[in-house]
């Protein structure tokens, strides 16, 4: 039976990017994985700061979509492995996280989200589910630790 999530309240909160779990990475604090995502897409710059500092991660999301700051020129190429740098230095951090994560072996883990066909498996069903295809490495990783 799949694990799926998506809001931080529910069952399985902790796997979304919007659960506060901080870590470190890249020299720096990051309040949620959603925050170092977003802010990667503006790497080097201004808004890579503004968007680690902001409280929310539903405002760091936000800031990151807003598509009148410049996207790095290579995001589509390094996007999937950004995602995967920060959901798994975010287990690495939390034993207890990394506990309930790996307890979900074998089963296939899905954000179950109606409006995002790449990360999520939108409201049909057909999408991507990247971050659960992420989770699922990370947990694999973590697994044989």
């Amino acid at each position: 039976m799949a694990i799926r999530f998506y809001k931080v309240n529910d069952e399985y909160g902790c796997f979304s990017n919007f659960s506060k779990h901080g870590f470190e990475l890249d020299g720096k604090y990051w309040h949620t994985s959603e925050h170092y995502f977003q802010a990667q897409k503006f790497v080097g710059s201004i808004y890579e700061e503004e968007i680690r500092v902001v409280e929310s991660p539903m405002d760091a999301a936000n800031m990151g979509r807003d598509r009148n700051k410049p996207l790095r020129v290579d995001w589509e190429q390094v996007k999937d492995e950004v995602m995967k740098k920060a959901v798994l230095q975010k287990f690495l951090t939390h034993l207890d996280i990394r506990e309930i994560l790996i307890s979900t072996l074998p089963e296939e883990i899905i954000e179950e989200t109606t409006n995002d066909y790449y990360w999520g498996c939108g409201s049909k069903g057909t999408g991507k589910n990247m971050l659960g295809k992420i989770l699922m490495e990370v947990r694999s990783t973590l697994e044989l630790e």
